[in-house]
């Protein structure tokens, strides 16, 4: 049994969104600045969630980025 602390989650799942998202983006054919105004959110916005620097994006935001690239959070989280 593994016991993880609050902020090693957060690590993990950050992680997991970071790269989920730049394979997805990738995938679809998308710069980031192409799918930030797809996404109506600032380009710097998906810049730092793929790099890891935007640690705690809203859900709102979150909510937009699924939407312009027609997948569910949880595509985005696993």
């Amino acid at each position: 049994m593994y016991l993880y602390s609050n902020s090693t989650i957060k690590v993990l799942l950050m992680s997991t969104l970071s790269q989920n998202l730049r394979k997805l983006r990738k995938t679809k054919g998308l710069s980031q600045e192409k799918l930030a105004r797809l996404a109506d959110v600032a380009n710097n916005t998906i810049i730092k969630i793929e790099s890891g620097k935007n640690n705690n994006p809203t859900l709102d935001t979150l909510k937009k980025i699924v939407k312009a690239l027609d997948v569910s959070v949880d595509d985005l989280m696993k």
